[in-house]
């Protein structure tokens, strides 16, 4: 199998036929299949797949028992594709499967990933939306150290080897290029088009900016912190314990100063001391706990994000 698309599907029945009929057309000259994952679709989105996976044994299926998301949806289409090269895309339409060619070719110059680049896609629209699309993608660029225009642009083209490597949990798939990155990996971006879905409705809103922030500092933890979190709170509680140190330090030179002469009853910097002190300790202690849970993580977990409850097409 040379490539294998991973599409998550959640309410887009009006796309699915459409969608399929044009991959089939643009990948004419390669080996392919594609992943469909419902997401526990309510709109009759199952039917239109099942339809296509009964026609065309390339069209391949899984089923989710409930909403998982989009990040569980693609974790498991990576976990079943066999392709060498794996991409995934949305089900609206608004990524053209005709660009993945392109971001193939593209990857064939030697790159392990290929991000697609969606520059027309805030043309004519307001700035409240693109404000808050452009500073997210800032942000992460900053956070990540990989300067890409647009994160959110599920359509992107990863070796296999590279992308299956990668767990995924939360809503971190928009991030699979950092990780990528961080292991090594070489990074491309391709600008591909954009059309405004024609069915259905879009799944993103302004609520998204304040998951995407949240992400965003689970991505600073884990870039550097996600197998040494002892340095992450041990950095802070040892500043809590320095500070801590210095109130002491004031609150003994009161006390012995002829000058500015206090008693430890008459300034709050015993107090503080002694909080600040107790908090540093804490933190260092949270600190050692949290290296614990990971060398037990990273030693026995194997446990997946998702629940499957069928899958056509797939052995």
């Amino acid at each position: 199998m040379r490539i294998s698309l991973v599409i998550p599907v959640y309410n887009e029945k009006g796309n699915i036929s459409s969608l399929s009929e044009r991959i089939a057309s643009a990948l004419q000259e390669y080996d392919f299949e594609v992943v469909f994952i419902d997401d526990a679709s309510t709109d009759g989105s199952l039917e239109a797949i099942r339809e296509i996976t009964n026609k065309d044994q390339r069209f391949k299926a899984i089923v989710f028992r409930k909403n998982f998301g989009q990040t569980a949806a693609i974790a498991a289409g990576v976990d079943v594709a066999q392709g060498e090269i794996i991409i995934p895309m949305d089900a609206d339409l608004e990524n053209e499967p005709e660009d993945i060619p392109k971001l193939i070719a593209k990857l064939e110059e030697g790159y392990d990933v290929v991000s697609g680049w969606r520059k027309d896609r805030w043309q004519g629209q307001s700035i409240q939306r693109k404000i808050p699309s452009i500073v997210a993608n800032w942000l992460i660029s900053k956070v990540s150290s990989l300067a890409l225009h647009d994160y959110g642009c599920t359509l992107k083209a990863y070796r296999a080897e590279v992308i299956k490597n990668i767990r995924l949990y939360g809503d971190m798939h928009r991030f699979i290029p950092a990780y990528a990155y961080w292991n090594g990996a070489k990074v491309a971006e391709l600008m591909v088009n954009y059309k405004p879905r024609t069915y259905g409705e879009s799944k993103y809103g302004i609520s998204r900016l304040w998951r995407v922030m949240l992400d965003l500092i689970t991505l600073k933890f884990l870039s550097g912190y996600a197998t040494r979190p002892s340095h992450l709170f041990g950095n802070v509680g040892l500043s809590f314990i320095f500070l801590g140190l210095i109130a002491g330090a004031l609150s003994l030179y009161y006390k012995l100063s002829t000058v500015h002469h206090k008693d430890f009853i008459q300034t709050p910097l015993p107090v503080i001391m002694a909080m600040l002190l107790v908090v540093g300790v804490m933190l260092i202690m949270i600190g050692l706990i949290s290296e614990l849970l990971v060398r037990t993580y990273h030693e026995s977990q194997d446990k997946r994000t998702y629940v499957v409850k069928e899958r056509f097409n797939i052995s």
